[in-house]
């Protein structure tokens, strides 16, 4: 759960995939999240295009973040090494692109996609996941602990986090570990 502490010293921009900001935006934590954040916040355009998908109720916030310069949209220029990331740890393009990008920017990764974790660890990429970074906000002081918890339950309700992982974020929002 420390990870997004240990690397604030390390990069200068965190690259969000889709799940993670999607995630952050359905327990209302994106918006305190990047304006809480010091580093740059970016997404790839292959990101942009699958969160701002028509229908979906998280697009008038994350559109509004990307108007307001708030998240930075970049281009992935070698697609060929997209590709490669995509079949090599059978990820999708988005979550490809934000490693790629985290590469290229000298950046680390939001995500929340075991493959992707997983990527990461062998490229040493540096990562983080949304229920870190709840924890973290919560940490810092931008939640206190009864909404830290909603969130959590939330969170937990709508990802896939296994019974461990949401239990030791529990732990640490209520002082025990």
């Amino acid at each position: 759960m420390t990870n997004v502490i240990q690397l604030h010293y390390n990069y200068y921009m965190i690259v969000l995939d889709s799940s993670t900001m999607i995630l952050l935006a359905k327990v209302d934590l994106l918006d305190t999240f990047i304006s809480s954040c010091r580093l740059k916040v970016a997404i790839s355009e292959k990101v942009r295009d699958e969160t701002c998908v028509k229908g979906t109720e998280e697009i008038p916030l994350i559109a509004k973040l990307i108007s307001d310069g708030k998240i930075e949209v970049k281009k992935v220029k070698n697609q060929e090494l997209v590709g490669k990331i995509m079949c090599d740890f059978n990820i999708d393009r988005g979550e490809a692109e934000a490693v790629i990008l985290a590469l290229d920017k000298k950046a680390f990764v939001a995500t929340d996609d075991r493959n992707a974790i997983r990527a990461c660890k062998l490229l040493k990429v540096g990562f983080t996941t949304a229920i870190s970074i709840l924890v973290r906000a919560f940490e810092k002081g931008h939640l206190d602990r009864e909404e830290a918890l909603i969130k959590l339950e939330k969170l937990a309700d709508i990802a896939r986090y296994s019974k461990a992982i949401t239990s030791h974020a529990e732990n640490l929002i209520k002082g025990g570990a």
